[in-house]
């Protein structure tokens, strides 16, 4: 007979495969396939272009639309440099607490979803059951978009998503949107006591990085709307995490590269601080250029998230909120794939175990309160279809 795992030992096995961004996830995707087949279940894949890397989908019950898509993803974020007291790729237990790379964020939701198709293939559903676990959300949720589209090729329209990133079982129905663009400027090399003569890329940086201040200053100024009051802060950011530039304290820079990313409200385009800020970019170029035409500044936009905008009536929400009785307002700053489903035209809710503080940090952990309170939510959503 094949075994069925517990969600913990499907945890402890998924915590196994370092699925870290810059490297391959197909370990764990060729052990999903591998067991999804053991129990009868079909799976499909959707592969990067040119890394080692898929996202895997399936889908239990009757081939018609209308069913429930459980969605997580599989990378995790480096160890390196962390000072962890376990080791991150082997799942711990320490006083009721799970420790391991990922355990949060967000495999034990994966878990808690692999055992649920399993749990479906014995349950005579009315409605659909399908998982979805994509690759690369960890930098920048690159990996969802090209796989839901195949997911609307390949299998019945689900009517809601549950992406069940860490929200402590709590029904998130927004998020802010996230973008990310690497900026690189080419100076003009002088000596430093004859500035006039060269254009230094690092003061040139300066001036971006004043603008993305002022936009602060002025998004804060704002009159906010309902929905951008639920967040911390209720305004469109913009924020540089890192920046280099330069070779010597006496040469005006030839070289800065700074990244810069913008955390957008529900309730505006992230496109429009994109072409603003490359307006911007392309004055300052132009400013550049008329003292040293061989100057140049290159962008590259890195990435793009769709926000997660708030649905009157929507079915994911609604589902949600009648199996956990939460009827609270909540809404999250990090971003995820719930806006890129709901672009699909998927509704979309986030819904999943584990506290988001612990997410990236060293010893991250959930409790196991918390996938035990995950597998009542599955079990309850099972007993819906």
């Amino acid at each position: 007979m094949v075994t069925r795992l517990t969600p913990i030992e499907i945890l402890e096995k998924l915590v196994s495969f370092p699925t870290v961004s810059s490297q391959s996830n197909l370990p764990l995707i060729d052990w999903v396939e591998d067991y999804f087949a053991a129990h009868g279940i079909t799976s499909h894949r959707y592969c990067h272009e040119s890394e080692p890397k898929a996202a895997l989908f399936a889908h239990v019950g009757p081939q018609i639309k209308g069913g429930v898509l459980l969605s997580g993803h599989t990378d995790v974020v480096p160890v390196e440099g962390q000072n962890w007291s376990t080791d991150p790729f082997v799942l711990t237990e320490k006083e009721g607490l799970l420790f391991g790379r990922g355990s949060c964020d967000m495999k034990g939701f994966d878990a808690l979803a692999i055992w649920a198709m399993v749990e479906a293939t014995s349950r005579p559903l009315s409605r659909p059951l399908q998982i979805a676990l994509s690759f690369d959300e960890e930098v920048g949720c690159t990996g969802a978009p090209p796989m839901i589209a195949r997911i609307v090729d390949v299998l019945p329209k689900a009517e809601s998503v549950i992406v069940g990133e860490p929200s402590m079982m709590q029904v998130v129905t927004s998020h802010k949107g996230s973008q990310a663009h690497i900026t690189h400027i080419i100076g003009h090399e002088v000596h430093s006591s004859t500035p006039h003569l060269g254009v230094s890329a690092i003061m040139e940086a300066g001036r971006l990085i004043d603008w993305a201040n002022r936009i602060n200053e002025a998004n804060s100024d704002k009159s906010p709307t309902e929905v951008d009051l639920l967040f911390d802060p209720p305004w469109s950011t913009a924020h540089v995490g890192t920046i280099h530039g330069g070779t010597a304290q006496n040469i005006t820079a030839g070289s800065c590269k700074f990244g810069v990313d913008f955390r957008v409200n529900p309730s505006e385009d992230g496109t429009y601080y994109r072409d603003l800020y490359v307006a911007k970019l392309r004055e300052v170029e132009r400013d550049m250029q008329a003292r040293c035409p061989d100057t140049r500044i290159d962008v590259d936009h890195t990435f793009s998230v769709t926000p997660l905008r708030p649905e009157a009536d929507g079915p994911a929400e609604t589902l949600a909120r009648a199996i956990t009785g939460d009827n609270g307002t909540h809404v999250v700053s990090y971003a995820t794939e719930a806006g890129q489903f709901q672009d699909a035209g998927y509704s979309a809710c986030v819904c999943g175990p584990g506290d988001i503080a612990q997410a990236h940090q060293a010893d991250e952990f959930i409790s196991v309160a918390q996938m035990h309170a995950g597998q009542s939510f599955i079990e309850k959503l099972l007993d819906r279809m």
